[in-house]
């Protein structure tokens, strides 16, 4: 694999990806585990080795960037939705089905126009989370996306005209009020929005955030009486030419944003400086003894963003992997103090973060999250779960060419510790060319069921499960 050198720290930019030089290497994010489905399949009565737990009565519904066949796109990120669903009933697999989320974007529609953004043209290709009886397919830059149950696009949804932004793909749901928090992000004024909508997807509450910047803002977390911000190193970029106008910046601050959860909080936020870096995705935040505001998540440094962003253009000199360098970091911001203590927690590269939801917001002991190769290539795929009161590491290890999505929690039925439950993940098998669902043990990873699914499912990005009670 060819390497360039890390660009001098002085320059203020990082790699500005040349679209000439894009197409002279493969795009990784099109072969592999991320070779596109070509097609849009639904499948009855798959075939489950173990047993199914039977209190598991839903959908596990999963996003992939997937374009359509001959559509190569300039960045992962631009790659059209494709939701894929697993049907769980009474022991059961009752249904694998596929499909692209029916955007204008699908087609080709551009997302500048000659009025300004179109917040409709949208990949709808980051996540996909159930809502207010609604199942919405998001994209940060954009709106969401309703689908209906056998996940087929129903259209745009902007919270009865009351959305007046493009809105995260990563919103929060408050386990004690239902509450779902958001925001949207620009990298023009206003920068920031925070909105609020309550248990019925009905928004209550918005707000522009005072102080914020043109950072990118991908993911956020809440805690029981604050919201927390993060604004890294990476920030709006016109000299960026993949479509996704971003690049690293020295002269970008690194800071955390905390306000209060209460009407006027907008004007009580306080930003914190943090050392230099970028968290694509939070772990979880809350509150401890002290009143101090702890959060983690997978953060990269400036040489990972580098090898991660070529990797995601497509670019040489990337890593091995779309995430490099990724290793949890925990933030403790004293608010006596007016101060921020931080730290590397892990040496396992690792992304996408899972909880027990019903910890998010409040002290949570264990996390999941999916283990890499290093930057070298070292390493194998997994899913691996931390103990945070005894610092230990438990890994199921994937095994070879088999890439597990991201681990999603469910609680057991009667369940009286916070991992009592199963965590569920699809794996993308390339010896094999197929996929299957695990499901593990959440407490001792190991593994209850397998589900063969119909296809090799593409390696995507997030999703979520969504009992028969909520929909």
């Amino acid at each position: 694999m060819t390497r360039t050198s890390s660009p001098d720290p002085s320059t203020r930019h990082q790699h500005h990806t040349d679209p000439q030089e894009q197409t002279m290497t493969a795009k990784p994010y099109l072969t592999g585990h991320y070779t596109p489905a070509v097609d849009e399949i639904t499948a009855t009565g798959l075939t489950v080795e173990g047993h199914l737990p039977p209190e598991l009565n839903g959908r596990l519904v999963r996003n992939s960037h997937n374009p359509k066949p001959g559509v190569t796109p300039t960045h992962w990120f631009k790659g059209s939705g494709m939701v894929h669903g697993i049907r769980l009933r009474d022991g059961r697999a009752e249904w694998y089905r596929n499909r692209w989320v029916r955007t204008p974007a699908l087609d080709g529609a551009p997302y500048m126009t000659e009025h300004g953004p179109d917040l409709t043209a949208s990949t709808a290709g980051t996540h996909v989370i159930e809502h207010g009886g609604r199942l919405l397919a998001l994209c940060e830059a954009n709106l969401p996306f309703e689908l209906d149950a056998e996940l087929e696009t129903i259209g745009a949804f902007d919270f009865g005209g009351k959305l007046r932004s493009a809105m995260t793909a990563h919103p929060k749901t408050d386990p004690a009020t239902g509450e779902l928090h958001f925001f949207g992000s620009s990298p023009f004024p206003p920068y920031l929005l925070y909105y609020v909508a309550d248990a019925e997807g009905r928004i209550v509450h918005s707000a522009e955030i005072p102080g914020a910047t043109a950072s990118l803002k991908h993911d956020f977390a809440i805690t029981r009486h604050h919201v927390v911000f993060v604004e890294g190193s990476v920030t709006f970029d016109p000299a960026e030419h993949s479509g996704i106008p971003y690049g690293w910046s020295d002269d970008q601050p690194a800071r955390i944003g905390v306000m209060p959860r209460t009407p006027d909080g907008a004007a009580q936020i306080r930003w914190f400086s943090i050392e230099p870096g970028n968290m694509l995705h939070a772990a979880n935040a809350y509150e401890d003894a002290q009143g101090r505001i702890v959060l983690e998540g997978p953060t990269v440094d400036r040489e990972g963003f580098r090898l991660s962003w070529n990797w995601w253009v497509g670019a040489p000199g990337r890593g091995t992997e779309p995430n490099t360098r990724s290793y949890t970091r925990r933030w403790t911001v004293d608010l006596a103090q007016g101060s921020v203590s931080e730290q590397t927690i892990d040496d396992l590269a690792v992304e996408f973060p899972t909880l027990n939801e019903d910890y998010l917001g409040t002290e949570n002991r264990y996390a999941y999250a999916v283990s890499f190769p290093d930057q070298d290539g070292f390493g194998g795929y997994g899913v691996v779960k931390y103990d945070r009161s005894t610092g230990a590491r438990l890994l199921h290890e994937a095994g070879d060419a088999r890439l597990p999505s991201e681990a999603v929690f469910v609680p057991s039925a009667g369940a009286t510790g916070e991992d009592d439950g199963y965590l569920l993940t699809v794996v993308s098998d390339l010896k094999q060319d197929a996929s299957q669902l695990l499901v593990l043990d959440a407490s001792g990873l190991d593994r209850i069921a397998t589900v063969h699914l119909p296809r090799r499912v593409t390696g995507g990005i997030h999703g979520s499960w969504i009992p028969d009670n909520d929909q």
